[in-house]
């Protein structure tokens, strides 16, 4: 069903009455003295310089752009003001059109403070939000449970299906292309390997299979030893080994399996061997991750959220806060594991490019995680975690198990949240039918994204950090704008509630699926 605006409260009519304030700068306003510091290294550049109060973004950004040599070749930036509450962690204040408006006008700072902007490069492209429907594809015979695009294009995706099966299928043709069947049960979880060659599969039948992304078949000559059992209950949660810790082009990633049966587990993909059995959460597993420096986090109906060190099993943290089941986590560094080797700003990847030197690939993905996740040569890697208590927690944990800090707001469980693709925002998904967009680095509110009638029930960012997508009970998807935190785009179409959507990593499309069997292609 499509939205229903509701009509105005009594507030917003009374504002409305009210002649508009017109966002004049005053004339004669004595300068500013700023400094420009880096984002993600907190280092500064080009000293303190003098400004107009009423300097705009726009200029902001060509005098970084001066000061870093970049005239000829200008990069995009956005703009925050640093401020540094006692006994508090520091906040950042986005700047949007100047520096009046967004600083001096609400206090925040006078003409006599020394202004520290924050500087964060946007990305060079720019993704075009998705406003149609290009295709509703039939094929499976019950509810879509998960989807997931291949990690090096938007031509392929795969689903996971209530009819025991997945499917991968052909976004440009709008066709199926294999059937990968052999679950006896529920497929509820889907996954691609880190290079897109293989893709695991993970079912109420307490197994996982392994296939071959391109032919579609069972991963090895005998269709039975692509199963790996070992696990008692069913398969919640699926995280491959990200490609940059590999240390050679002879090794394959490993595959961790969060279970119902309170385990985690270890696989060698190549073997079909299991390699470590983590066994210390009392309850079902919700979520698992392998994040980018080599550690298994899981989140569990326990209440906890636990750090493996995959390589001798051992937990080597416990982190406690929440009050009810952790429902998922999230790592600041997704994004970028989930791209690996292959550049999310290319428009020219190939469905055969992980078919090039694989010692290339590996060297690669080191480099485009090095490059987003290492800061002050020291792994950046925050997690985020939400649950059925209504809140989340922001936490870095290889400084501390104690959380940065608690996030409320939420009227009801909190089912899903995602880091942005640059670390910067979180947004979160909630069944109190809302979206919240919150600081990632300090876990500060920003908004709250209204439009869904229901539950909402799974998030995708767009690759260049300006755009949302939401999925919903309300059989709706929506697409937010993140700058002006408002409703971008509505797009119905589905006839039933929507389970699962994502985003492909190169921007250019979106998949959707529900309880209305149909597989939904969303383009601009």
């Amino acid at each position: 069903m499509a939205t229903v605006i509701p009509p105005p409260s009594k507030k917003q009519r009374r504002l409305a009455q009210q002649p508009r304030e017109t966002s004049i700068i005053p004339e004669n306003l004595p300068n500013v003295l700023i400094k420009f510091q880096a984002s993600d290294t907190a280092e500064s550049i080009g000293g303190n310089i003098r400004v107009p109060s009423g300097i705009t973004t726009k200029q902001l950004e060509e005098l970084l752009n001066q000061l870093n040599n970049a005239l000829e070749d200008p990069i995009p930036y956005t703009f925050s003001l640093l401020l540094n509450n006692n006994n508090q962690p520091d906040s950042l204040v986005d700047i949007n059109d100047n520096l009046y408006s967004s600083v001096l006008k609400p206090g925040l700072k006078t003409t006599e403070d020394f202004l520290t902007l924050v500087y964060t490069p946007q990305a060079l492209f720019k993704v075009k939000p998705v406003t149609r429907s290009s295709s509703a594809i039939s094929g499976h015979k019950a509810t879509i449970l998960s989807c997931q695009f291949a990690p090096y294009t938007s031509s392929r995706f795969v689903t996971g299906s209530g009819d025991s099966t997945a499917r991968i299928w052909d976004s440009d043709t709008h066709t199926p292309v294999n059937t990968l069947s052999g679950h006896s049960n529920w497929v509820l979880c889907v996954a691609y390997s880190p290079d897109g060659s293989m893709i695991a599969t993970g079912s109420m039948d307490n197994t996982i299979r392994l296939w071959d992304s391109l032919k579609g078949t069972p991963l090895g000559n005998n269709p039975n030893k692509n199963v790996l059992r070992g696990h008692l209950k069913w398969i919640s949660s699926l995280s491959w080994e990200p490609l940059h810790l590999l240390k050679d082009r002879e090794q394959q990633s490993r595959l961790c399996t969060g279970s119902k049966d309170t385990t985690i587990k270890v696989w060698d993909v190549i073997d079909r061997n299991l390699i470590l059995t983590l066994s210390s959460h009392t309850s079902a597993i919700s979520c698992v991750k392998w994040s980018g420096s080599n550690r298994i986090f899981s989140a569990s109906h326990d209440k906890t959220i636990k750090i493996w060190n995959p390589e001798n099993g051992t937990c080597v943290a416990n982190l406690k806060a929440h009050a009810h089941w952790v429902n998922h986590l999230s790592l600041s560094t997704d994004y970028i594991l989930r791209c690996g080797p292959f550049d999310y700003k290319s428009k020219n990847s190939s469905v055969n490019y992980y078919k090039s030197n694989r010692s290339e690939l590996i060297e690669n993905a080191k480099l485009n995680f090095n490059k987003v996740a290492l800061k002050n040569s020291q792994i950046d890697e925050r997690i985020v975690t939400a649950s059925d208590d209504f809140t989340m927690y922001l936490w870095n944990p290889y400084k501390s198990n104690k959380p940065i800090c608690r996030m409320v707001g939420h009227q009801k469980l909190v089912n899903h949240v995602a880091f942005s693709p640059d670390g910067r925002y979180i947004a979160s998904a909630s069944f109190d039918n809302s979206i919240k967009l919150w600081d990632g680095l300090n876990g500060t509110f920003i908004a709250t994204l209204r439009g869904h009638v229901a539950p909402v029930y799974q998030i995708a960012w767009s690759s260049d950090c300006r755009l949302l997508v939401s999925c919903s009970k309300d059989t709706t998807l929506k697409v937010w704008d993140i700058k002006t935190r408002k409703l971008k785009a509505d797009l119905p179409g589905h006839s039933d509630e929507v389970f699962s959507v994502d985003w492909s990593v190169d921007g250019k499309k979106v998949i959707s699926g529900g309880k209305d069997k149909t597989v939904r292609i969303w383009t601009h």
